[in-house]
């Protein structure tokens, strides 16, 4: 792979991984005054909601823009534009029909998918399941031009007006039931928080539109130049659609079924076996899924955006025959996802509480919350690792593969899940270790896989140990400065948040500076390495000046 291509591919990951995190941030940003308002028990009832309309989401549009990515990049490859245009025809098509059957679904049979207390907030989702079939059919097309920049501006729109309309409505139903109880209260705030959901979906569906509108010379001017003898009828296409889309959904929905699996085996056990009061656990699930897993989705978002910008690359490849380049694409992004996770995951898992206090700062839940997060971090590397090749395995058509991966993920920590709840008194643990077993496992079959079709071996050392080794020093410097700092701030007489964010920022500063070192200076990242990276000629710059090298 020439060095022109194989930098574009990083600086698509790069700009689609940039406006995820944008995008993560926003979320955080925006979910701790979010919490303030609806507080754990509208946190809980949200989430309970927003497990079952993402499985929903999954089964119907969720995975079209990769799938969709794949199959135009494999037509666009050798010079088939009119079949790549069918091609997105179709899945519009398809993204229509399926959406109008999830919006169906989560309506009308919300009583029998969500606890009573939850129904109403549920329903408020149903109509975004149509408008995302749009939205991922657009998405998929430009991704399959090689282009993340449409899909990450719509995503930072989509983040942008879920936060305003989120807060927003939730504090003006609030604020309308003040003489209500606190369950209807809180059940008001989770319906103005779905509701944010939902313009944001619009927002960045009307936006790709637009785009699609200015793109549509472009694509005109390749059709009529496609000399191409090849011509894929209205069924074939449609065939070929629904074969490579429904793997992907799979894949996705299983994951996601994991989540309300779980969901549903802890509320079953611990409520309805006297465990625990329904509102108590509402709470803490709410509590787990909304800010644990939330803040540890951050740096897992960088390994779901570099899939994405990989599928492409991949497909075309492959599509060519050329194994060797489909080998370095996968061993690139690889890479790449493990130097940023693996220092993420240390530093979430020494820092747990500071960074949660940041974003949710609601002093009766921190500790619980602070603990849950130390224990989910080491998931950001296994859930990251496997999103890549999860991608790399779906991209050379070995698209069942990962349905096989997490399968047995699925059925192993659900056996887990039952066994601790019924006979150990961990509760809300329980579901914190059954993540990373699952994670685990998917990771460990998909890296079988890998190995199997497109016969590549890892080199431990500069994927994982190297890594490992570097953030280890890493999350002992962080420490030592945030305890620090949290000595000297007191005397201060600054607000117990203010401290806390000073220390924490300062700590992570310092983990970055320690980290890139390290990296350097350990040989764990070569020079050239650097240089493939978005903007890395400028981090080379930097590291020059200050002599890094050696």
């Amino acid at each position: 792979m020439s060095e022109s291509k194989k930098n574009g591919v990083l600086v698509q990951a790069g700009i689609l991984a940039a406006a995820s995190m944008i995008v993560r941030i926003i979320g955080l940003l925006y979910r701790a005054p979010l919490t303030a308002i609806i507080g754990d028990e509208g946190n809980g009832y949200y989430g309970t909601a927003y497990n079952i309309y993402t499985i929903i989401l999954m089964v119907s549009s969720y995975s079209m823009p990769s799938a969709i990515s794949k199959l135009m990049a494999q037509k666009i490859a050798v010079g088939e534009y009119k079949n790549a245009q069918r091609i997105f025809h179709c899945a519009l098509f398809y993204g229509l029909g399926v959406g109008i059957i999830g919006s169906a679904l989560l309506w009308f049979g919300a009583g029998l998918l969500v606890p009573a207390v939850a129904v109403c907030v549920l329903r408020v989702f149903a109509p975004i399941i149509f408008l995302f079939g749009i939205l991922g059919a657009l998405r998929g097309y430009f991704q399959a031009q090689g282009s993340m920049v449409q899909t990450s501006l719509s995503q930072i729109l989509e983040q942008l007006a879920n936060a305003a309309v989120s807060i927003g409505a939730a504090w003006l139903l609030m604020h309308m039931a003040a003489g209500a109880d606190t369950t209807r209260k809180a059940q008001l705030g989770a319906m103005g928080s779905a509701l944010g959901t939902g313009a944001g979906v619009l927002s960045a569906m009307l936006l790709m539109y637009y785009f699609y509108l200015r793109f549509r010379p472009v694509m005109r001017e390749n059709i009529e130049s496609d000399c191409s003898q090849k011509r894929d009828s209205w069924a074939s296409a449609m065939k070929a659609t629904i074969f490579v889309i429904t793997p992907f959904m799979l894949s996705g929905f299983i994951l996601n079924l994991t989540t309300s699996l779980n969901q549903t085996i802890f509320y079953k056990i611990m409520i309805g076996e006297g465990f625990m009061k329904e509102t108590a656990a509402t709470t803490v699930y709410g509590i787990f899924s909304n800010k644990a897993v939330v803040i540890s989705n951050i740096p897992i978002s960088i390994a779901t955006a570099v899939s994405s910008a990989i599928i492409p690359g991949i497909s075309a490849s492959y599509a060519r025959g050329d194994i060797e380049d489909t080998r370095r694409r996968v061993s690139n992004a690889s890479k790449v996802t493990a130097v940023i996770t693996i220092p993420a995951f240390v530093g979430l898992a020494v820092l747990a509480k500071q960074v949660t206090m940041i974003m949710f700062p609601q002093m009766e839940s921190l500790e619980l919350a602070g603990r849950l997060l130390s224990m989910l971090s080491i998931t950001v590397v296994l859930y990251s690792i496997s999103t890549i090749t999860n991608a790399a395995l779906q991209s050379i058509g070995k698209m069942n593969m990962p349905l096989v991966s997490a399968g047995i993920a699925l059925a192993v920590q659900t056996i887990v899940l039952v066994l601790l709840l019924r006979y150990t008194s961990f509760g809300i643990y329980a579901l914190v270790i059954v993540s990373i077993v699952y994670s685990a496992m998917i990771f460990v079959c998909n890296e079988f896989f890998l190995k199997k079709y497109l016969g590549i071996r890892r080199d431990v050392r500069t994927m994982y140990s190297g890594p490992l080794g570097c953030s280890i020093v890493m999350g002992i410097a962080a420490i030592v400065v945030s305890d620090g700092l949290a000595v000297l701030l007191p005397k201060t007489g600054m607000r117990l948040y203010f401290q806390n964010f000073i220390a924490t920022c300062a700590a992570l500063v310092v983990a970055v500076v320690v980290y890139g070192f390290l990296l350097v200076r350990t040989h764990v990242m070569s020079k050239e390495d650097l240089l493939a990276l978005p903007k890395g000629g400028k981090i080379v710059r930097v590291m020059e000046r200050l002599h890094w090298f050696g």
